[in-house]
């Protein structure tokens, strides 16, 4: 973890110092007032609501100091302040400074879906051989990524970043606080199309890690995603491929899913093979732990230490996650989030799983432009040609699902449409049968956790 004097962070920022002991020394950073802890230098940003307004309560929290926009005057002399001209940029351009001061390797992953699964991936798959910081949680923004870089410390070799998007110019924007060394593109999907008028846009916003990628750096790409490798043509750099596909530098063959205990298959690593079993039920969980193998390989990890590492695996809370529950029914708890290539891997990947019954619990799917009706409709037909036995939605958006599982041949009697997740939670439990598979996913926006929380509540 960094450690700055007042003097030191005023500097980097071009910042002026308005109180404080020039010597005062910082370890930790924070944007959140309800988050902050003893010692902390705090960042008033001017976002939805104006984080000047709120210097007074993490002071009272225990903040040593604040990075201001504006005059301001506290009582308590011995409490810092900084003024600078925006206080965003300033935390950018710390953290920008910081990394600079760093010998890291820097991994920057993006892409439509499986970017924080990659993420925890590529840190376990590294954790070997690297001491390695990794992005905590979703903090993958403008504010997450130089937050993320001022954990660093002298000891880090590597650091694993998300880059993520919902518009044109961002990824470029945060490959100039963290120029990659190595470049992930995990796949491209239609989401985020509410701020894109086609998925080739999306693919051009998605090629920005690319142009942001150091001299002489890697790019780790889906092989098996024709957007992805088209958009990846004309980049010059080295490139390492991944997927299912033949053609391809990390791949995994002879493909074997095992009932409840997951998939089992032939990782093939450069010249090297070993065959692996994983908790996996998704085919996208297989991308994500290929695209983590291809990172090592770019690193030059001993292909028996991704062997024993991948064996660890597993999907991550909320994203994927089984749990079993009373009475031998099995939950997917899925509930981070959706959008249509993930739901559409997810009802597939589960479809053949032996259960009673398999339930589908789906929320809206959101940002999806003038396509949702569509897309939304078409993820109704999927639950039907799959066989799933029960279609639950929340939200209006999702009301369209139901019209297109009944279209493809589902009956009435096995719909069920709810308003909100609030709604769904307080009857889900009269919905499911002992011995059923649930999966329960929506977009973030529509909460679908509180019917994940309530079925738990149950307990094993």
């Amino acid at each position: 973890m960094v450690s700055l004097r007042l003097n030191e962070i005023a500097d980097k920022m071009d910042g002026k110092i308005l109180q404080g002991s020039p010597s005062l020394t910082f370890q930790k950073f924070n944007i959140d007032s309800r988050l902050t802890e003893p010692g902390e230098l705090f960042f008033a940003l001017i976002a939805e609501r104006n984080g000047h307004n709120f210097v007074p309560d993490a002071v009272k929290k225990g903040a040593s100091g604040a990075v201001v926009s504006k005059k301001m005057k506290i009582a308590n002399n011995d409490i810092a302040l900084i003024q600078v001209q925006d206080t965003l940029q300033a935390l950018q351009k710390l953290a920008q400074k910081i990394l600079l001061e760093h010998r890291v390797k820097v991994i920057g992953i993006t892409g439509s879906i499986g970017k924080t699964t990659t993420k925890e991936f590529i840190f376990q798959l590294l954790s070997r051989n690297f001491i390695t910081l990794k992005s905590e949680g979703n903090f993958n923004n403008q504010l997450g990524v130089p937050l993320s870089l001022l954990r660093l410390s002298d000891h880090h070799q590597v650091a694993v970043l998300e880059m993520a998007m919902s518009g044109p110019g961002e990824i470029a924007a945060l490959t100039q606080i963290a120029p990659p060394d190595i470049a992930v593109i995990t796949n491209v999907n239609p989401v985020h199309l509410q701020f894109f008028k086609s998925i080739e846009e999306i693919a051009s916003a998605k090629k920005e890690i690319l142009e942001g990628t150091k001299n002489g750096g890697t790019a780790v790409l889906n092989g098996d995603d024709p957007l992805v490798k088209k958009v990846a043509e004309s980049w010059r750099g080295k490139k390492i491929f991944f997927g299912l596909g033949r053609g391809n530098d990390i791949r995994a063959r002879k493909i074997h899913k095992s009932s409840w205990q997951g998939i089992s298959f032939e990782l093939v690593y450069g010249k090297r093979q070993e065959k692996i079993s994983s908790p996996f039920f998704y085919e996208s969980h297989l991308y994500n732990l290929l695209a983590a193998a291809a990172v090592g390989f770019a690193l030059s990890v001993p292909a028996r230490d991704i062997f024993i590492q991948s064996r660890d695996l597993k999907p991550l809370p909320t994203r994927g996650a089984l749990l079993t529950l009373t009475n031998n029914i099995k939950l997917v708890d899925d509930s981070y989030n959706s959008n249509p290539a993930a739901l559409e891997s997810a009802l597939r990947s589960l479809a053949d799983l032996p259960a009673k019954r398999k339930v589908a619990v789906l929320g809206d799917m959101l940002e999806l432009g003038g396509k949702e009706v569509d897309y939304h409709f078409q993820a109704g037909k999927q639950v039907a040609s799959l066989g799933w036995d029960i279609l639950v939605t929340i939200g209006s958006l999702s009301k369209q699902m139901i019209e297109g599982a009944l279209s493809s041949g589902m009956k009435a009697n096995q719909v069920f449409s709810f308003n909100n997740s609030d709604e769904a939670a307080a009857e889900i439990e009269s919905l499911v049968q002992e011995g059923d598979l649930v999966l329960v996913k929506g977009s973030r926006k529509i909460k679908t956790e509180k019917i994940v929380e309530r079925l738990k509540s149950k307990g094993p």
